[in-house]
């Protein structure tokens, strides 16, 4: 990684001796110099003519970091509904002790940095780490797509939970007194209410898809960014970037971007046949 090791020769530029009074300097010179130079408005188109060609010309290497992108963000954001929604109906729903509390830990973590969350992963799951020595079989090793799957479950569960609270709480509350009133079920009550609120339902989804589609500190912590097994669009982007390939990184960030106007878009198309 740019920064963690010196150039060829040992030394940065201008440092015969480098100390630890001048290190620090040096090394943002040596970056600036050697990793941020040649970034152009040339650069910027040519990145996004890269881009296109790696979309519709069938590009392996990209299809192959969708499809795992999409194959990872899918599987989380679908366990971290099947958590989340019930989780957060209940929430909007009924009224206990301690409910107050549980709000809290959930806008808590509605905020996590997905890097903590990556640390958090990974201390689990090392093989010195918490769950790592028990070396049972349903718990997945680092530097694997579960792994990965892992991280962005907890990264997006609050969200999705959080949102459908938000759109359950926000529901007229003498629809469910009426319901009772005749003689409505408590199941039948719930699914008149979810009904209700569908379309703040949908954006819980989306926020959840948001916050794991786009993060690169988990993944890259627990998956390790390996060519052909774990790389995702988000750490490919950080690597070329780091590699000075600014077309194929402004390409690859042009087809993040496409793919999430594409999800958003869809969602618009369904909030519209809600209304």
């Amino acid at each position: 990684m740019p920064g963690d090791s010196l150039p060829e020769g040992g030394k940065f530029p201008n440092c015969a001796v480098c100390t630890p009074a001048n290190i620090q300097y040096n090394q943002r010179a040596y970056l600036l110099s050697h990793v941020g130079q040649g970034v152009s408005l040339e650069t910027l188109w040519n990145g996004i003519l890269a881009g296109f060609e790696l979309l519709f010309t069938g590009d392996s290497y990209l299809w192959q970091i969708i499809g795992l992108s999409a194959r990872v963000s899918g599987v989380a954001l679908l366990i971290s509904a099947a958590i989340g929604v019930p989780f957060g109906s209940l929430l909007g729903l009924v009224r206990f002790r301690g409910r107050k509390f549980i709000q809290a830990l959930i806008y808590t973590g509605m905020g996590l940095p997905p890097v903590v969350v990556g640390l958090a992963v990974y201390l689990l799951l090392s093989r010195m780490g918490i769950l790592g020595p028990l070396n049972w079989n349903w718990i997945p090793d680092l530097f694997t797509v579960p792994a990965m799957i892992v991280a962005q479950v907890i990264i997006a569960t609050p969200m999705v939970a959080g949102y459908t609270m938000s759109a359950v709480a926000g529901v007229p509350p003498e629809l469910a007194l009426q319901l009772r009133a005749l003689g409505a079920t408590p199941f039948q009550v719930t699914t008149a209410v979810l009904r209700e609120a569908r379309l703040g339902l949908i954006v819980a989804l989306v926020g959840g898809l948001g916050s794991i589609i786009s993060e690169v500190g988990a993944v890259m912590m627990v998956g390790g960014n390996i060519v052909g097994q774990t790389r995702v669009l988000t750490t490919a982007i950080l690597l070329e970037t780091q590699e000075g390939n600014w077309n194929r990184a402004i390409g690859l960030g042009m087809v993040l971007l496409l793919l999430s106007f594409l999800i958003n878009l869809g969602v618009t198309r369904l909030q519209g046949k809600g209304n």
